[in-house]
């Protein structure tokens, strides 16, 4: 049997979570957070983009918006983008912790015989 209360229903929330149809005032909130700089930035197409920056290392995210009349800065202390913000402070944290098999900070280069001064002197051979 088909149930016009759900369906109704339904149609009412796919216009609602429906970000494309609303332009946005753009916003920006920024914290500190385990150490680093977080960045978010609400677009006025309703894309969301995280930054996060620790140490000199920065990684960025991008997520829709879930719920177009809801502030926000609401949204952010609900947690709905904390899986992206999750993310974003692991890689960065991986990249941080990680290190190079090929560049070392305190890789010394090897002692070489010294170089004549005169140019003219190294043709002779």
């Amino acid at each position: 049997m088909f149930d016009i209360k759900s369906f109704f229903k339904r149609e009412v929330e796919k216009k609602l979570i429906n970000v494309d149809d609303y332009i946005f005032m753009p916003e920006r909130v920024e914290m500190e957070l385990e150490g680093g700089q977080l960045n978010c930035v609400l677009n006025s197409d309703g894309r969301v983009d995280i930054f996060y920056s620790k140490e000199g290392v920065t990684e960025v995210g991008s997520a829709s918006r879930k719920h177009p009349f809801t502030a926000f800065e609401k949204e952010l202390y609900h947690g709905v983008y904390d899986d992206v913000i999750t993310e974003l402070v692991k890689e960065v944290d991986k990249i941080i912790d990680g290190s190079s098999k090929y560049f070392r900070r305190s890789q010394t280069l090897p002692f070489t015989a010294a170089l004549s001064q005169n140019p003219a002197d190294s043709n002779k051979f």
